[in-house]
């Protein structure tokens, strides 16, 4: 994933999602929130790790996204897991209810964050990994570890 602009803050990331999935290629999307949800997650209080994208009558929702009740909200404080809708562009929704329906894959959300004032998340079209590419990688990044390091202690 490319640098995030200057005017982004990261919330929450979903650090398995790289490692469980094999990511085909990513979006940006809006949120519909309740007022204590953005609060909390002002305060940093958000946990990507079990969420996941569905499509229902061609609309994409997240769900399980943990956003913990704000702990100044009244009785009137939101649900925690809610099922969120996800605000895209008509053929952006087109393109991935395609990809989900057709092709089998998954929606994935990376990272959870604020731009220009409006709560995003980025969202991942992914295929899971089965345990021997996870294997693989591991690895990979192991052997790139060690030339790393061979080539820092090389120099010295």
């Amino acid at each position: 994933m490319s640098k995030p602009p200057a005017d982004t803050e990261s919330i929450a990331r979903n650090k398995r999602a790289r490692h469980d999935y094999e990511i085909l290629e990513t979006f940006e999307a809006g949120l519909v929130l309740l007022g204590t949800e953005v609060k909390s997650l002002r305060a940093g209080k958000a946990n990507l790790g079990d969420a996941y994208g569905v499509v229902k009558d061609g609309e994409l929702w997240l769900l399980n996204l943990h956003i913990a009740p704000y702990e100044k909200g009244t009785a009137w404080n939101h649900e925690p897991t809610r099922t969120r809708k996800l605000l895209l562009h008509a053929a952006e929704i087109r393109r991935l209810i395609g990809a989900v329906e057709r092709k089998g894959l998954t929606l994935v959300p990376l990272e959870l964050r604020f731009r220009r004032g409006r709560a995003k998340v980025v969202l991942a079209v992914a295929r899971g990994k089965k345990l021997h590419d996870k294997r693989a990688d591991l690895k990979e990044r192991a052997a790139a570890r060690d030339v790393e390091r061979a080539l820092r202690g090389g120099r010295r």
